[in-house]
């Protein structure tokens, strides 16, 4: 079967998309997600450096109860990003890691939450 037939089309098929000016349709506009952000433990390490002004490796690793291993990964894509600036220093003979958001990553994140709100409003209208 080629395609469907329109009597087997769902009756919200037939319909005209609605638009708001200025969105994109939700599933354009879902589709359109900042992949590297909305990942869960990116979005959660973001999120916790928009309201701290620095945290620490062992900070942000209890806060989000992930391993080291997952935080070293996910905090590295940030980095490289350039979302994120880490700091590597000693305290003493132990080594500290510190995290900051960086301005591009300040603007990631409100694009991201822009774009969301958009979502959840377009959703919600449609």
């Amino acid at each position: 079967m080629a395609g469907k037939s329109s009597a087997f089309r769902s009756s919200r098929e037939d319909k005209p998309k609605r638009t708001v000016p200025g969105v994109s349709p939700p599933e354009t506009a879902a589709a359109n997600l900042n992949r590297l952000i909305h990942e869960r433990t990116r979005l959660a390490i973001i999120s916790a450096l928009a309201v701290n002004t620095s945290l620490t490796f062992n900070e942000l690793k209890d806060l989000l109860r992930v391993s080291d291993g997952n935080l070293s990964v996910h905090a590295r894509k940030l980095e490289d990003a350039g979302y994120i600036a880490c700091t590597k220093s000693f305290a003493g003979r132990l080594p500290k890691t510190e995290f900051r958001l960086s301005s591009a990553g300040r603007r990631a994140l409100e694009k991201y939450l822009d774009h969301m709100e958009a979502l959840i409003r377009a959703t919600r209208e449609g």
